[in-house]
C-alpha cells in the first residue's frame, strides 16, 4: 500500500522538544504524530455521533411533547451514583 504524507507542520521549538521527550523507546516522532492524529479523528467521530444522538433526542421530544426536567435527571443520576458507591463500599 502506498503511503501519503500529511502537510508539513511548523511548531514552536519547545513543543517539538516536549514531543521528543514524550516518545516511548523505539518510537519515532512520526509515529507519535500519526497516533495523535488517529486518536483525534476517532474522538471527533464519537463527538459527532454524540451530538447527532442528542439532536435526534431533542427532535423526538419536540415531536412527542414529552420532556424530563433537568433536576429530575440529575436527581436520578445522583441516586444511581450513591447506590453504586454503597454497593462498592465507597463513601
Amino acid at each position: 500500500m502506498k503511503t501519503a504524507t500529511l502537510s508539513s507542520l511548523g511548531v514552536d521549538p519547545q513543543l517539538r522538544h516536549d514531543a521528543e521527550e514524550a516518545l516511548y523507546d523505539g518510537e519515532t516522532l512520526s509515529e507519535l504524530i500519526e497516533y495523535s492524529v488517529r486518536v483525534q479523528i476517532e474522538l471527533r467521530k464519537h463527538q459527532a455521533e454524540f451530538l447527532a444522538r442528542g439532536l435526534a433526542s431533542r427532535e423526538k421530544s419536540h415531536k412527542s411533547g414529552r420532556y424530563v426536567e433537568p433536576d429530575t435527571v440529575l436527581d436520578q443520576l445522583w441516586s444511581s451514583l450513591k447506590q453504586a458507591k454503597e454497593k462498592r463500599g465507597v463513601q
